[in-house]
């Protein structure tokens, strides 16, 4: 994907844009190639597939939920800032929070933060750690490509506030989906939308997961991450 054909997607997409955020991209993708010669963030380094693997890629959440009615958003398992930066810079209203438990990304998104003048908070910490004091916080939280489905809603669904959205950002999701949907009950939440579709003009398989909290999670149901490796919540039959 060319920027122009990116310019274009936005359109397609319905979002709103002006040439500040356009400049912003461009410092992003440049100071993201620069950092990955010495720091390992991504593999994804050609200016074409990031703006289609990266850029666009986040920003396709749109197609679950209007962004302009959001006030506050996790990013769980950042990486690079994806999607989270990239919200932040078409919808600069949102107040976004990216989390990451590695050191030398979270050390990249500070810089990188400072580099856009953007106002993002930026935690170096265990997702299920930030949890304990963080419970029914966020409007809105994502994760993209982090980790199983059914280990990914018991990980973010306690940060939703209750009748807000995990979405997690997936490719092919067929196996996962059926082993998370008694874990997403469990955890009184249920799956509002899956939203399939191809990465624009390519064969790349997306899935947006829309996960709804229907109440509020108590601090006594929180586990320790080998927990929820190792012992998945499911019924009792």
């Amino acid at each position: 994907m060319t920027k122009e054909e990116f310019i274009v997607s936005l359109e397609d997409l319905k979002i709103n844009y002006n040439n500040e955020m356009l400049e912003k991209l461009d410092i992003y993708k440049n100071y993201l190639q620069e950092y990955n010669i010495h720091t390992n963030l991504t593999r994804i380094i050609e200016d074409k597939d990031i703006y289609l693997k990266h850029f666009y890629d986040s920003l396709t959440i749109v197609k679950a939920l209007d962004l302009n009615n959001i006030n506050n958003l996790l990013d769980v398992g950042s990486g690079a800032g994806l999607p989270g930066i990239v919200i932040k810079i078409f919808y600069p209203h949102i107040e976004v929070t990216l989390i990451d438990s590695n050191n030398k990304k979270t050390k990249f998104l500070e810089s990188l933060v400072q580099k856009l003048n953007l106002d993002v908070q930026i935690i170096n910490d265990r997702v299920e750690k930030y949890a304990i004091n963080n419970l029914n916080k966020f409007d809105v939280v994502t994760a993209r490509a982090v980790a199983n489905l059914r280990v990914l809603s018991e990980l973010c669904l306690p940060l939703v506030k209750t009748n807000g959205l995990f979405i997690a950002l997936k490719g092919s999701i067929t196996d996962e989906l059926k082993e998370s949907l008694d874990t997403i009950d469990i955890l009184n939440s249920k799956i509002e939308n899956i939203i399939e579709f191809k990465l624009y003009q390519n064969d790349l398989i997306r899935n947006l997961v829309v996960i709804k909290k229907l109440q509020d999670t108590q601090l006594n149901n929180l586990r320790t991450y080998d927990k929820i490796l190792k012992y998945p919540l499911v019924k009792r039959k």
